[in-house]
């Protein structure tokens, strides 16, 4: 492993909040400096000619002063957690590579903060001070230089878990409260009853998979639930209620319920984008039909605010990109609820104080993270947000008697874009069709986000919060959103004959979605799907949820023609799978010869127990209202309070006119 000093890492204003967090806990804590460290993890040691080239590309940035590189003090680093990959490092590991360094296996990236303090701190203070300089769920504390080498240790490949239903349901519970899966009580006797059919105990993986594909986050299930209300059966859902305006008037809508996001119809305009043979951009006269979509990402975001908002941007564009046989992003929104901010020294008279669960982000430091996470991916990937809303609350109901709020937040990432006609729905793929995915490696990151995120605020475990923890590479999504569109504009061509993005659950989600819209079945080779990381068990690398994959069905004689267009965008992608003509789904691993997954779609999607919510009506209590307040003072508090005060901080942010489609700038002239 080679060890590269590099850049400042922070403004001399983050430095004074910094110190200003330490001083708070570490009186004699005097002075703080911080800069950039490389890592590089070697095949063999490099030629004088490739140092050079790496110390060339790992040059950046202002350039430290002489006292600043000298800087004294006692040394903390700050590393990317043991086990994970920074987006950062995917990306220099990539430049390092097409720079012909192919003997650096991957860079990574920390910082290196130099503690000065009236007397020596001492490791164990250090360790009790090293929490306030790094995020504890993307990144971990060293103090002893010499294990910057566990950032590229490789573990062995963990073998298949199975649980044995000779325990009964109680083995069944005990799996669920163990993975974190968020399984109702009927769904545990659904699978206690398939697998007993089956004839076999269930392995992790297929607990897993079922876990994720029939989440609140990918079902809806309350949304789809059969209500009783005060003793009274109703014959709609809520999910019925929502779909009733469309079924009275569906007039232009041209897709709705069904895909990633909503399709309607638009007017016919001219179009600009390259010709498929020649490459030279031209406008082309079609029907420029419009897709939408708006989803939360509120667990990741409780969680770790600025990847939780980034991934949760880079999701929603995902799913534009993989409406029908391929869409094209154009504008984003984003939004937040939270609960009251309680800014230090700027605390509202109507902010108390209700406590949430320790790992959860606070309000504000949600606010002063997450809209920058989601207006970096938006901008990174190319594509401008020029929307968004901010809204706190907290209520205390009348008696005291429930204390509620946004406590596990709620963001919002929506946008819309462009799709063609012939490529609004998706195709029924024929047998032999093969199973692609597209974009990134697996990475053991994300996973089992979809029960997590089913679940309410603190209800699941630490450690199961670190591991639903995402991250987000803008620019591999990019790439790959450049295959997409490079085959949507081969229009009749279109290799493309079904996209899912890769979302909550992983592989483990988006390959039976895509299996079953044609009613095959269809048999994966696990270990056919990139990874970036050996170590992870079968359970694992079938069901994270790495960033900027998308799974594509695609026609065998189209496949030669679709590898062209990847390899043109320097995008990866393998060929996982493909579809047969059985109903069933099975994963087979040559690694430890054997099957993690050998279920039925059926099992899996068809028949799990629909969620029935039976409900009373609780009569609320009011208060009068207490008008005893001075007009001014009344008046300050509306004009203060983030719903009604100046929110453009979400949009300004960002360069709204990224991608170069904003026709006129919302804070331009008159319009301000």
């Amino acid at each position: 492993m080679l060890e590269i000093p590099g850049a400042p890492a922070l403004s001399a204003f983050r430095i004074a909040k910094l110190l200003e967090r330490l001083t708070a806990i570490e009186p004699a804590v005097r002075g703080l400096a911080a800069r950039f460290v490389h890592f590089a993890d070697l095949e063999r040691a490099l030629t004088a000619s490739e140092g050079a080239i790496l110390q060339q590309l790992l040059t950046y940035g202002p350039r430290l002063s002489e006292d600043a590189a000298a800087a004294a003090g006692e040394r903390v680093l700050i590393v990317p957690r043991a086990g994970t990959i920074s987006p950062w490092s995917s990306k220099a590991t990539d430049i390092v590579h097409v720079c012909g360094l192919a003997s650096v296996r991957r860079v990574e990236r920390g910082i290196e903060y130099r503690l000065r303090a009236a007397q020596p701190l001492g490791s164990a203070r250090l360790a009790q001070l090293a929490p306030a300089l790094l995020d504890r769920m993307t990144e971990m504390a060293l103090l002893d230089p010499g294990e910057a080498a566990r950032l590229f240790e490789h573990a062995r490949p963990r073998a298949l878990a199975t649980v044995s239903l000779a325990g009964g349901r109680a083995a069944l519970a005990a799996a669920n409260e163990r993975l974190g899966l968020a399984l109702s009580a009927d769904e545990i006797d659904y699978l206690l009853a398939s697998f007993a059919e089956l004839k076999r105990d269930p392995t992790d993986v297929e607990l897993m998979m079922f876990a994720q594909a029939n989440s609140e986050h990918c079902r809806h299930k309350i949304f789809n639930a059969a209500w009783t209300i005060d003793g009274r059966r109703r014959s709609e859902s809520l999910f019925a209620m929502i779909r009733h305006t469309h079924a009275l008037h569906p007039e232009g809508v041209l897709s709705a319920y069904r895909d990633n996001a909503a399709v309607i119809g638009g007017s016919t305009g001219t179009r600009y984008f390259p010709d498929p043979a020649s490459g030279i951009y031209g406008g082309h006269l079609e029907p420029i039909d419009i897709l939408i979509k708006v989803e939360t990402h509120n667990h990741p975001t409780a969680i770790s605010p600025f990847p939780g908002a980034a991934t949760g941007s880079g999701g929603e564009i995902r799913d534009e990109g993989a409406t029908g046989r391929g869409g094209k992003p154009k504008a984003g929104l984003t939004g937040f609820s939270v609960s009251n901010l309680r800014i230090p020294g700027y605390e509202r008279p109507w902010e108390g104080e209700f406590g949430v669960p320790a790992r959860i982000a606070s309000p504000l430091e949600i606010m002063l993270e997450g809209p920058i996470g989601a207006a970096s991916f938006n901008n990174e990937f190319g594509r401008p947000a020029v929307c968004g809303y901010f809204r706190t609350l907290e209520h205390v109901t009348a008696g005291g008697r429930a204390a509620r709020g946004y406590h596990k937040p709620i963001m919002v990432a929506g946008g819309l874009g462009n799709i063609r006609r012939a490529h609004v729905h998706k195709l029924d793929a024929p047998v032999g069709a093969r199973l692609v995915v597209l974009g990134g490696p697996a990475m053991l990151i994300g996973l089992g986000g979809g029960a997590a995120s089913s679940l309410g605020s603190g209800a699941s475990s630490a450690d199961l919060d670190f591991a639903s923890v995402q991250r987000g590479n803008p620019e591999m999504q990019r790439r790959a959103q450049e295959v997409i569109d490079h085959c949507w504009s081969l229009g009749e061509r279109n290799p493309i004959a079904l996209i899912h993005d890769v979302g909550a659950g992983g592989l483990s989600n988006a390959v039976p979605e895509s299996v079953a819209h044609g009613g095959h079945g269809a048999h994966i080779d696990l270990r056919a799907v990139p990874s970036a990381e050996p170590g992870m068990s079968p359970m694992e690398l079938w069901c994270n949820e790495a960033q900027e994959r998308y799974v594509l069905i695609v026609a065998a004689d189209a496949l030669e023609r679709f590898g062209a267009i990847a390899a043109r965008e320097r995008c990866p992608f393998a060929v996982i799978g493909e579809l047969d003509a059985g109903g069933q789904l099975r994963v087979s691993d040559p690694l430890f010869h054997d099957c993690p997954v050998d279920m039925p779609l059926e099992i899996l999607l068809g028949k799990p127990p629909r969620l029935e919510r039976d409900v009373v009506s609780i009569a609320p209590l009011r208060r009068r209202f207490d008008a005893r307040i001075d007009l001014s003072e009344a008046l300050y508090r509306v004009l203060r309070l983030p719903a009604v005060a100046d929110k453009t901080f979400l949009i300004t942010i960002g360069d709204r006119s990224v991608g170069g489609l904003v026709s006129r700038d919302q804070l331009v002239g008159p319009w301000q």
